[in-house]
């Protein structure tokens, strides 16, 4: 178990709330219902997703927030259980007075908390959108997961400064002050071994899932990214590439079938890290399509 601290300088939105006697940070925009709520990957915070967000609260409440032991939110032990991220999260939209039901918007590990979040809370849940993320089934069409792990602190400062350009671009259309924030944040070692300690005990999420028994039927969308992270490239051969492209085409198309109202959708131009800001437009419209539907 590790912990993390909230960085020092501050964000220039959003509120804390205390909850179980840590300081989360969250920020919403817009109104009306169901709410969205943006629950990030591993080594992501809540405002990757601000031009998403942007999009959706132009017609109902968008809400971003940082995990405990993440981003701006107070440190906490990690790894931490699905359960303990989805309880953590319903206690915090209480208390920041957003109202059930939600629609969740959950990208790679984020989408393991939502089906955490659905068995636990379903009748808080009233739709569901995948990012190309990690679900229960993961193991019948994709290589087995397995614990990572966390690299020492010179790889980590190694990653950190190979990753400067990448996180300039990826906030590239950001407000000047939060991109600043955001890219200064993700340079430091302490975000990335924020990252690598969540990402480490990935078999325990497959565990958890199926041990609580089948998830609700809630209607959904999935996105498959079919593009290819650089680190991927490195690491993988083309044909262990070709296979995971064809494994979430699968997975993800199960997933859809799983529930009367479920649907598929691959974008072909986005990578996994980086989905919500290859393809911006389809992710808007997959959320504002689900929303449609379920309010």
């Amino acid at each position: 178990m590790d912990t993390t601290t909230r960085p020092a300088r501050q964000v220039p939105l959003g509120h804390f709330y205390d909850i179980d006697g840590r300081s989360l940070f969250l920020h919403r925009s817009g109104d009306g219902g169901p709410a969205v709520v943006f629950l990030p990957g591993a080594g992501a915070i809540g405002l990757h997703y601000l031009n998403i967000h942007q999009s959706v609260s132009r017609y109902t409440t968008s809400v971003l927030y940082d995990r405990g032991g993440t981003g701006w939110s107070g440190p906490a032990g990690l790894p931490r259980s699905l359960a303990e991220v989805a309880v953590e999260l319903r206690e915090l939209l209480r208390a920041a007075e957003v109202p059930a039901p939600y629609v969740l918007v959950g990208h790679s590990l984020g989408c393991a908390y939502a089906r955490r979040f659905v068995q636990l809370f379903p009748a808080d849940v009233a739709g569901v959108v995948y990012l190309d993320g990690v679900v229960e089934d993961w193991e019948t069409c994709m290589p087995p997961l397995r614990s990572q792990k966390v690299p020492g602190t010179a790889a980590l400062r190694l990653v950190s400064l190979l990753s400067r350009g990448v996180y300039r671009k990826m906030f590239a259309s950001w407000p000047p002050g939060i991109r600043d924030l955001l890219v200064a944040h993700h340079l430091t070692v302490a975000a990335q071994r924020t990252g690598a300690l969540e990402r480490s005990n990935q078999p325990e999420w497959l565990h958890e899932l199926k041990a609580a028994g089948t998830v609700p039927d809630t209607p959904l969308i999935a996105m498959t990214a079919l593009g290819i992270d650089p680190a991927m490239r490195v690491l993988m051969s083309p044909k262990k590439l070709r296979q995971l492209r064809t494994g979430k085409r699968r997975l993800y198309d199960a997933l859809a079938a799983s529930v009367p109202h479920g649907e598929h959708r691959v974008l072909g131009g986005a990578r996994h890290s980086t989905i919500t800001t290859d393809c911006p437009e389809a992710v808007a419209q997959a959320v504002r399509d689900l929303w449609q539907r379920v309010c």
